[in-house]
């Protein structure tokens, strides 16, 4: 057993800290029957962890041929910022944010929404005091699965990346995170449970529990564990 260190925490948005799918959804179907196109039939967690533009190039086919792709992704999120008060944190997540703040931990976000959806999830979650800062799929050239949204996020923090512990709960956001050399854990929930044991094993050896986080870290701005 290696005794692994970290200093920083780079947190996934969307199902990590948020439960936001709902919400996705919901904007999702009400601004496509904006333009004609009833989407109810799609499952509510169809596109976890996919950006948009990729949503865009698996639903194009059933949307009118003469719709921008822009017009549609700014219907979506002017749906979604409208009903931002609707969304509910994930159980203890703000609680461990706040309390990883208080121990003089650094913390970041690190999204595949673009920026009006991230500054709406914070909002909604009200922890922007306890964020050094954030990235959305508008700051980066790639979004997830690219290593580039870590890539960036470790460089501003001015840290190794394997200094760094990204918390996801998709297989897309930890690929982007071990591709850019963070360690990844998966935040195992109701809708991930069915990954491998292998993948399970692989992306999060020892932490599958948000809150066993606020545990790791020491009074010297760093954490370790046995992996």
């Amino acid at each position: 057993m290696t005794r692994r260190r970290f200093s920083a925490v780079a947190w996934d948005i969307d199902g990590t800290l948020v439960d936001s799918e709902p919400l996705h959804h919901r904007a999702l179907v009400a601004a496509s029957l904006e333009f004609g196109t009833d989407l109810r039939d799609l499952p509510d967690m169809a596109f976890r962890g996919i950006h948009m533009g990729n949503v865009w190039l698996m639903l194009r086919d059933r949307l009118p041929p003469t719709l921008p792709e822009t017009d549609w992704i700014t219907a979506i999120n002017r749906h979604y910022v409208a009903e931002r008060h609707s969304l509910a944190a994930i159980s203890g997540a703000v609680d461990v944010v706040r309390d990883l703040h208080l121990l003089g931990v650094p913390q970041v976000c690190v999204s595949n929404s673009c920026r009006a959806i991230v500054d709406a999830n914070l909002d909604a979650l009200g922890i922007n005091p306890w964020i050094a800062f954030s990235i959305s799929l508008d700051d980066v050239s790639e979004g997830k699965p690219s290593p580039v949204p870590y890539r960036m996020a470790v460089e501003r923090l001015d840290l190794a990346p394997e200094a760094v512990v990204a918390v996801e709960d998709s297989s897309t956001g930890v690929r982007s995170a071990q591709a850019a050399g963070l360690y990844a854990v998966l935040l195992v929930t109701d809708e991930n449970a069915d990954q491998t044991e292998s993948d399970r094993y692989s992306l999060a050896p020892i932490i599958d529990n948000l809150f066993r986080l606020k545990e790791l870290f020491g009074t010297e701005h760093a954490f370790s564990f046995q992996a």
